[in-house]
Protein backbone atom coordinates (compact mmCIF):
# COMPACT_ATOMS: atom_id res chain seq x y z
CA UNK A 1 0.00 0.00 0.00
CA UNK A 2 1.06 3.61 -0.57
CA UNK A 3 -0.20 4.80 2.82
CA UNK A 4 2.08 5.02 5.84
CA UNK A 5 2.37 1.88 8.01
CA UNK A 6 1.27 2.66 11.60
CA UNK A 7 2.05 -0.79 13.03
CA UNK A 8 4.82 0.44 15.39
CA UNK A 9 2.43 2.97 16.93
CA UNK A 10 -0.22 0.32 17.54
CA UNK A 11 2.13 -2.28 19.01
CA UNK A 12 4.64 -0.42 21.18
CA UNK A 13 3.71 1.86 24.11
CA UNK A 14 7.13 3.49 24.51
CA UNK A 15 7.34 4.22 20.79
CA UNK A 16 3.94 5.96 21.04
CA UNK A 17 5.13 8.07 23.97
CA UNK A 18 8.33 9.01 22.17
CA UNK A 19 6.36 9.82 19.01
CA UNK A 20 3.94 12.14 20.86
CA UNK A 21 6.59 13.84 22.97
CA UNK A 22 8.96 14.44 20.08
CA UNK A 23 6.18 15.73 17.86
CA UNK A 24 5.06 18.36 20.36
CA UNK A 25 8.52 19.57 21.37
CA UNK A 26 9.78 19.52 17.78
CA UNK A 27 6.72 21.50 16.71
CA UNK A 28 7.73 24.18 19.19
CA UNK A 29 11.33 24.11 18.03
CA UNK A 30 10.15 24.72 14.46
CA UNK A 31 8.32 27.82 15.65
CA UNK A 32 11.61 29.11 17.07
CA UNK A 33 13.44 28.06 13.89
CA UNK A 34 11.56 30.87 12.13
CA UNK A 35 11.68 33.38 14.97
CA UNK A 36 15.41 32.95 15.64
CA UNK A 37 16.88 33.90 12.21
CA UNK A 38 14.11 36.46 11.76
CA UNK A 39 15.15 38.19 14.97
CA UNK A 40 18.82 38.15 14.00
CA UNK A 41 18.03 39.59 10.57
CA UNK A 42 15.82 42.30 12.06
CA UNK A 43 18.59 43.29 14.48
CA UNK A 44 21.47 43.19 11.97
CA UNK A 45 19.93 43.34 8.43
CA UNK A 46 22.82 41.15 7.27
CA UNK A 47 22.36 37.76 5.51
CA UNK A 48 25.95 36.81 6.27
CA UNK A 49 25.32 37.14 10.01
CA UNK A 50 22.21 34.96 9.68
CA UNK A 51 24.26 32.35 7.83
CA UNK A 52 26.90 32.53 10.55
CA UNK A 53 24.34 31.22 13.06
CA UNK A 54 24.59 27.76 11.52
CA UNK A 55 28.36 27.80 11.82
CA UNK A 56 28.19 28.87 15.47
CA UNK A 57 25.77 26.02 16.22
CA UNK A 58 27.83 23.47 14.32
CA UNK A 59 31.16 24.21 16.07
CA UNK A 60 30.07 23.02 19.54
CA UNK A 61 28.13 20.18 17.94
CA UNK A 62 31.33 18.96 16.28
CA UNK A 63 33.23 19.13 19.57
CA UNK A 64 30.62 17.27 21.62
CA UNK A 65 29.17 14.80 19.09
CA UNK A 66 31.51 11.94 19.96
CA UNK A 67 31.00 12.59 23.67
CA UNK A 68 27.28 12.19 23.12
CA UNK A 69 27.82 8.99 21.13
CA UNK A 70 30.06 7.44 23.77
CA UNK A 71 27.58 8.32 26.52
CA UNK A 72 24.72 6.82 24.49
CA UNK A 73 26.54 3.47 24.48
CA UNK A 74 27.37 3.61 28.20
CA UNK A 75 24.38 5.27 29.91
CA UNK A 76 20.61 4.97 29.99
CA UNK A 77 19.56 6.46 26.66
CA UNK A 78 16.18 7.70 27.85
CA UNK A 79 17.82 9.56 30.74
CA UNK A 80 20.27 11.24 28.36
CA UNK A 81 17.42 12.51 26.17
CA UNK A 82 15.42 13.63 29.22
CA UNK A 83 18.24 15.69 30.74
CA UNK A 84 19.17 17.38 27.47
CA UNK A 85 15.51 18.17 26.78
CA UNK A 86 15.29 19.93 30.16
CA UNK A 87 18.32 22.03 29.29
CA UNK A 88 16.77 22.97 25.93
CA UNK A 89 13.70 24.21 27.82
CA UNK A 90 15.98 26.57 29.79
CA UNK A 91 17.48 27.89 26.54
CA UNK A 92 14.00 28.60 25.19
CA UNK A 93 13.09 30.50 28.36
CA UNK A 94 16.21 32.67 27.93
CA UNK A 95 15.03 33.56 24.42
CA UNK A 96 11.69 34.70 25.84
CA UNK A 97 13.41 37.04 28.29
CA UNK A 98 15.86 38.39 25.70
CA UNK A 99 13.06 39.14 23.23
CA UNK A 100 11.00 40.90 25.92
CA UNK A 101 13.66 43.39 27.02
CA UNK A 102 13.80 46.82 25.31
CA UNK A 103 17.21 46.15 23.73
CA UNK A 104 17.56 42.44 22.74
CA UNK A 105 21.17 41.29 22.61
CA UNK A 106 22.50 39.69 19.41
CA UNK A 107 25.47 38.18 21.25
CA UNK A 108 23.08 36.27 23.51
CA UNK A 109 21.39 34.75 20.44
CA UNK A 110 24.76 33.43 19.33
CA UNK A 111 25.37 32.00 22.81
CA UNK A 112 22.04 30.17 22.60
CA UNK A 113 22.92 28.89 19.13
CA UNK A 114 26.13 27.44 20.56
CA UNK A 115 24.27 25.88 23.48
CA UNK A 116 21.82 24.28 21.03
CA UNK A 117 24.78 22.71 19.27
CA UNK A 118 26.13 21.22 22.50
CA UNK A 119 22.75 19.88 23.66
CA UNK A 120 21.86 18.47 20.26
CA UNK A 121 25.21 16.65 20.19
CA UNK A 122 24.50 15.12 23.60
CA UNK A 123 20.86 14.26 22.88
CA UNK A 124 20.69 13.05 19.30
CA UNK A 125 22.91 9.93 19.52
CA UNK A 126 20.88 8.58 22.46
CA UNK A 127 17.61 9.46 20.72
CA UNK A 128 18.59 7.72 17.48
CA UNK A 129 20.08 4.72 19.29
CA UNK A 130 16.80 4.11 21.14
CA UNK A 131 14.75 3.31 18.03
CA UNK A 132 15.96 -0.27 17.40
CA UNK A 133 15.18 -1.01 21.06
CA UNK A 134 11.59 0.24 20.83
CA UNK A 135 10.31 -1.61 17.75
CA UNK A 136 10.91 -4.95 16.01
CA UNK A 137 13.46 -5.21 13.22
CA UNK A 138 10.88 -5.69 10.47
CA UNK A 139 9.18 -2.48 11.67
CA UNK A 140 12.25 -0.24 11.33
CA UNK A 141 11.33 1.10 7.88
CA UNK A 142 7.78 1.88 9.05
CA UNK A 143 9.11 3.49 12.25
CA UNK A 144 11.49 5.60 10.19
CA UNK A 145 8.65 6.73 7.94
CA UNK A 146 6.52 7.59 10.98
CA UNK A 147 9.40 9.59 12.40
CA UNK A 148 9.64 11.41 9.09
CA UNK A 149 5.90 12.05 9.12
CA UNK A 150 6.14 13.41 12.66
CA UNK A 151 9.02 15.66 11.74
CA UNK A 152 7.44 16.99 8.56
CA UNK A 153 4.17 17.78 10.31
CA UNK A 154 6.19 19.84 12.78
CA UNK A 155 8.08 21.50 9.94
CA UNK A 156 4.83 22.43 8.21
CA UNK A 157 2.79 23.58 11.18
CA UNK A 158 5.62 25.09 13.22
CA UNK A 159 7.01 27.59 10.67
CA UNK A 160 3.53 28.51 9.42
CA UNK A 161 2.34 29.23 12.96
CA UNK A 162 5.66 30.90 13.77
CA UNK A 163 5.20 33.46 11.00
CA UNK A 164 1.65 34.21 12.18
CA UNK A 165 2.70 34.52 15.83
CA UNK A 166 5.56 36.88 14.98
CA UNK A 167 3.30 39.11 12.91
CA UNK A 168 0.36 39.08 15.34
CA UNK A 169 1.92 38.90 18.82
CA UNK A 170 5.67 39.48 18.53
CA UNK A 171 8.75 37.48 19.39
CA UNK A 172 8.36 37.05 23.20
CA UNK A 173 5.08 35.14 22.92
CA UNK A 174 6.39 33.19 19.93
CA UNK A 175 9.35 31.92 21.95
CA UNK A 176 6.99 31.32 24.88
CA UNK A 177 4.94 28.82 22.87
CA UNK A 178 8.14 26.87 22.17
CA UNK A 179 8.96 26.85 25.90
CA UNK A 180 5.53 25.39 26.72
CA UNK A 181 5.90 22.55 24.21
CA UNK A 182 9.04 21.30 25.95
CA UNK A 183 6.95 20.51 29.03
CA UNK A 184 4.86 18.00 27.06
CA UNK A 185 7.98 16.39 25.66
CA UNK A 186 9.50 16.02 29.13
CA UNK A 187 6.34 14.38 30.52
CA UNK A 188 6.28 11.79 27.71
CA UNK A 189 9.96 10.97 28.21
CA UNK A 190 9.39 10.62 31.97
CA UNK A 191 6.60 8.09 31.37
CA UNK A 192 8.77 5.89 29.15
CA UNK A 193 10.60 2.89 30.54
CA UNK A 194 14.36 3.06 30.93
CA UNK A 195 16.52 2.18 27.93
CA UNK A 196 19.69 0.86 29.62
CA UNK A 197 22.99 0.53 27.77
CA UNK A 198 23.88 -2.73 25.95
CA UNK A 199 24.99 -5.63 28.13
CA UNK A 200 28.58 -5.35 26.85
CA UNK A 201 28.78 -1.59 27.44
CA UNK A 202 32.03 -0.12 28.75
CA UNK A 203 32.93 3.21 30.31
CA UNK A 204 33.17 6.10 27.82
CA UNK A 205 36.71 6.59 26.61
CA UNK A 206 38.75 7.81 23.67
CA UNK A 207 39.42 4.18 22.78
CA UNK A 208 35.70 3.53 22.49
CA UNK A 209 35.25 6.59 20.28
CA UNK A 210 38.10 5.46 18.02
CA UNK A 211 36.53 2.01 17.85
CA UNK A 212 33.34 3.55 16.44
CA UNK A 213 35.26 5.62 13.90
CA UNK A 214 37.19 2.58 12.71
CA UNK A 215 33.98 0.61 12.29
CA UNK A 216 32.40 3.40 10.23
CA UNK A 217 35.52 3.68 8.06
CA UNK A 218 35.42 -0.07 7.38
CA UNK A 219 31.88 0.15 5.99
CA UNK A 220 31.72 1.74 2.53
CA UNK A 221 27.92 1.55 2.73
CA UNK A 222 27.93 3.81 5.78
CA UNK A 223 30.48 6.21 4.32
CA UNK A 224 28.25 6.64 1.30
CA UNK A 225 25.26 7.64 3.41
CA UNK A 226 27.38 10.20 5.26
CA UNK A 227 29.11 11.76 2.25
CA UNK A 228 26.12 11.97 -0.08
CA UNK A 229 23.99 13.70 2.53
CA UNK A 230 26.78 16.11 3.49
CA UNK A 231 27.33 17.04 -0.15
CA UNK A 232 23.63 17.56 -0.79
CA UNK A 233 23.13 19.73 2.27
CA UNK A 234 26.37 21.72 1.98
CA UNK A 235 25.83 22.84 -1.59
CA UNK A 236 22.02 22.80 -1.70
CA UNK A 237 20.93 24.37 1.59
CA UNK A 238 19.72 27.97 0.94
CA UNK A 239 17.56 28.44 4.07
CA UNK A 240 19.81 31.18 5.44
CA UNK A 241 18.63 33.24 2.48
CA UNK A 242 14.91 32.85 3.27
CA UNK A 243 14.63 35.97 5.51
CA UNK A 244 16.14 38.12 2.74
CA UNK A 245 13.89 36.54 0.10
CA UNK A 246 10.79 36.97 2.27
CA UNK A 247 11.60 40.61 2.94
CA UNK A 248 10.55 41.53 -0.60
CA UNK A 249 7.65 39.08 -0.85
CA UNK A 250 5.41 39.96 2.08
CA UNK A 251 7.38 39.67 5.32
CA UNK A 252 7.02 37.07 8.10
CA UNK A 253 3.99 35.28 6.64
CA UNK A 254 5.87 34.53 3.42
CA UNK A 255 8.89 33.51 5.49
CA UNK A 256 6.76 30.87 7.19
CA UNK A 257 5.62 29.53 3.80
CA UNK A 258 9.20 29.22 2.55
CA UNK A 259 10.27 27.29 5.64
CA UNK A 260 7.16 25.10 5.53
CA UNK A 261 7.29 24.21 1.81
CA UNK A 262 10.05 21.54 2.03
CA UNK A 263 8.20 19.96 4.92
CA UNK A 264 5.02 19.74 2.83
CA UNK A 265 6.90 17.65 0.29
CA UNK A 266 8.41 15.51 3.04
CA UNK A 267 4.99 15.01 4.59
CA UNK A 268 3.42 13.89 1.31
CA UNK A 269 6.27 11.45 0.75
CA UNK A 270 5.99 10.05 4.28
CA UNK A 271 2.21 9.74 4.05
CA UNK A 272 2.55 7.61 0.90
CA UNK A 273 5.67 5.70 1.98
CA UNK A 274 4.18 2.22 2.34
CA UNK A 275 5.92 1.17 -0.89
CA UNK A 276 9.36 1.82 0.62
CA UNK A 277 9.08 -1.50 2.53
CA UNK A 278 9.53 -3.25 -0.82
CA UNK A 279 12.75 -1.38 -1.69
CA UNK A 280 15.99 -3.27 -1.02
CA UNK A 281 18.58 -1.22 -2.97
CA UNK A 282 18.76 1.44 -0.29
CA UNK A 283 22.15 2.82 -1.35
CA UNK A 284 20.96 3.63 -4.87
CA UNK A 285 17.78 5.05 -3.34
CA UNK A 286 19.87 7.53 -1.33
CA UNK A 287 21.83 8.56 -4.45
CA UNK A 288 18.68 9.12 -6.50
CA UNK A 289 17.03 11.10 -3.71
CA UNK A 290 20.03 13.37 -3.06
CA UNK A 291 20.43 14.06 -6.78
CA UNK A 292 16.72 14.92 -7.03
CA UNK A 293 17.22 17.34 -4.12
CA UNK A 294 19.90 19.19 -6.10
CA UNK A 295 17.73 19.40 -9.22
CA UNK A 296 14.83 20.78 -7.17
CA UNK A 297 17.08 23.44 -5.59
CA UNK A 298 18.15 24.57 -9.06
CA UNK A 299 14.46 24.85 -9.96
CA UNK A 300 13.85 26.90 -6.81
CA UNK A 301 16.65 29.30 -7.73
CA UNK A 302 15.25 29.78 -11.24
CA UNK A 303 11.57 29.91 -10.22
CA UNK A 304 9.79 32.95 -11.74
CA UNK A 305 7.12 33.25 -9.03
CA UNK A 306 6.43 32.52 -5.35
CA UNK A 307 4.21 29.54 -6.13
CA UNK A 308 6.80 28.00 -8.45
CA UNK A 309 9.42 28.47 -5.74
CA UNK A 310 7.19 26.76 -3.18
CA UNK A 311 6.61 23.85 -5.60
CA UNK A 312 10.33 23.21 -6.06
CA UNK A 313 10.96 23.50 -2.32
CA UNK A 314 8.25 20.89 -1.73
CA UNK A 315 9.87 18.63 -4.33
CA UNK A 316 13.19 19.04 -2.53
CA UNK A 317 11.54 18.11 0.75
CA UNK A 318 10.13 14.89 -0.74
CA UNK A 319 13.58 13.94 -2.00
CA UNK A 320 15.11 14.67 1.39
CA UNK A 321 12.59 12.43 3.16
CA UNK A 322 13.24 9.60 0.71
CA UNK A 323 16.96 9.87 1.42
CA UNK A 324 16.39 10.00 5.17
CA UNK A 325 14.23 6.87 5.25
CA UNK A 326 16.69 4.78 3.25
CA UNK A 327 19.72 6.04 5.18
CA UNK A 328 17.97 5.18 8.44
CA UNK A 329 17.22 1.64 7.28
CA UNK A 330 20.88 1.03 6.40
CA UNK A 331 21.98 2.33 9.79
CA UNK A 332 19.39 0.62 11.98
CA UNK A 333 19.48 -2.80 10.30
CA UNK A 334 23.23 -3.26 10.04
CA UNK A 335 24.92 -1.50 12.99
CA UNK A 336 25.37 -3.56 16.21
CA UNK A 337 23.55 -2.17 19.26
CA UNK A 338 26.80 -1.88 21.21
CA UNK A 339 28.07 0.61 18.58
CA UNK A 340 24.76 2.32 17.89
CA UNK A 341 25.33 5.43 20.00
CA UNK A 342 28.81 6.14 18.65
CA UNK A 343 27.71 5.57 15.06
CA UNK A 344 24.67 7.75 15.68
CA UNK A 345 27.04 10.59 16.60
CA UNK A 346 28.76 10.20 13.22
CA UNK A 347 25.38 10.09 11.50
CA UNK A 348 24.37 13.26 13.32
CA UNK A 349 27.49 15.05 12.14
CA UNK A 350 26.84 13.91 8.57
CA UNK A 351 23.30 15.26 8.36
CA UNK A 352 23.81 18.31 10.58
CA UNK A 353 27.17 19.52 9.27
CA UNK A 354 25.79 19.95 5.76
CA UNK A 355 22.93 22.31 6.71
CA UNK A 356 25.03 24.22 9.26
CA UNK A 357 27.94 24.77 6.88
CA UNK A 358 25.64 24.98 3.86
CA UNK A 359 23.72 27.92 5.29
CA UNK A 360 27.02 29.70 5.89
CA UNK A 361 28.18 28.88 2.35
CA UNK A 362 24.90 30.18 0.93
CA UNK A 363 25.27 33.43 2.87
CA UNK A 364 28.88 33.92 1.71
CA UNK A 365 28.10 33.32 -1.98
CA UNK A 366 25.00 35.54 -1.80
CA UNK A 367 27.02 38.36 -0.22
CA UNK A 368 29.66 38.10 -2.98
CA UNK A 369 27.29 37.65 -5.92
CA UNK A 370 23.54 37.56 -5.29
CA UNK A 371 20.83 35.30 -3.89
CA UNK A 372 19.91 33.62 -7.20
CA UNK A 373 23.53 32.76 -8.05
CA UNK A 374 24.01 31.27 -4.60
CA UNK A 375 20.97 29.00 -4.88
CA UNK A 376 21.45 27.80 -8.48
CA UNK A 377 25.20 27.19 -8.22
CA UNK A 378 24.65 25.23 -5.02
CA UNK A 379 22.08 22.96 -6.67
CA UNK A 380 24.35 22.24 -9.63
CA UNK A 381 27.30 21.39 -7.38
CA UNK A 382 25.03 19.16 -5.29
CA UNK A 383 24.07 17.05 -8.32
CA UNK A 384 27.68 16.76 -9.50
CA UNK A 385 28.97 15.86 -6.03
CA UNK A 386 26.35 13.15 -5.42
CA UNK A 387 27.04 11.46 -8.75
CA UNK A 388 30.81 11.51 -8.15
CA UNK A 389 30.33 10.05 -4.68
CA UNK A 390 28.21 7.20 -6.07
CA UNK A 391 30.92 6.39 -8.64
CA UNK A 392 33.66 6.43 -6.00
CA UNK A 393 31.79 4.09 -3.59
CA UNK A 394 30.56 1.04 -5.56
CA UNK A 395 29.62 -0.99 -2.45
CA UNK A 396 27.38 1.85 -1.35
CA UNK A 397 25.52 2.30 -4.62
CA UNK A 398 25.07 -1.48 -5.01
CA UNK A 399 23.96 -2.09 -1.40
CA UNK A 400 21.12 -4.63 -1.26
CA UNK A 401 19.52 -5.43 2.11
CA UNK A 402 18.64 -8.95 0.87
CA UNK A 403 22.34 -9.79 0.50
CA UNK A 404 23.76 -8.06 3.56
CA UNK A 405 24.33 -9.83 6.92
CA UNK A 406 22.13 -8.05 9.45
CA UNK A 407 23.36 -6.99 12.88
CA UNK A 408 22.02 -8.78 16.00
CA UNK A 409 18.48 -7.76 16.91
CA UNK A 410 18.74 -5.70 20.15
CA UNK A 411 15.16 -6.64 21.13
CA UNK A 412 15.52 -10.40 20.80
CA UNK A 413 19.22 -11.05 20.94
CA UNK A 414 18.95 -13.14 17.77
CA UNK A 415 21.21 -12.90 14.77
CA UNK A 416 19.75 -13.14 11.31
CA UNK A 417 21.84 -14.97 8.77
CA UNK A 418 22.92 -13.46 5.50
CA UNK A 419 20.53 -14.27 2.66
CA UNK A 420 22.04 -15.92 -0.35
Amino acid sequence: MATVDVTPLRRHRDFRLLFIGRFVSFFGSMISSVAFPYQVYQLTHNVLVVGLLGLVEFGPMLLFAFVGGALADARDRRAMVLLSEAALLVCSAVLVVNAAIPDPQVWLLFVIAGAWGVLDALQRPSLDAMLPRLVDRDELTAAGALGGLRGTLGQILGPALGGILIAAFGLPLTYGVDTATFVVGLVCLWLMRAVPPPVDAERPSIRRVVEGLRYARSRQELLGTYFVDMIAMFFGMPMALFPAIAQGLGGPKVLGLLYAAPAVGSFLFSATSGWTNRVHRHGMGVVVAATAWGVAIVGFGLAPSLWAALFFLALAGAADMMSGIFRGVIWNQTIPDSLRGRLASIEMLSWSSGPALGNFEAGVVASIFNVRVSIVSGGVLCVAGCLLCALALPLFRSYDARLYPLAPDPRSGSVKQEKQ
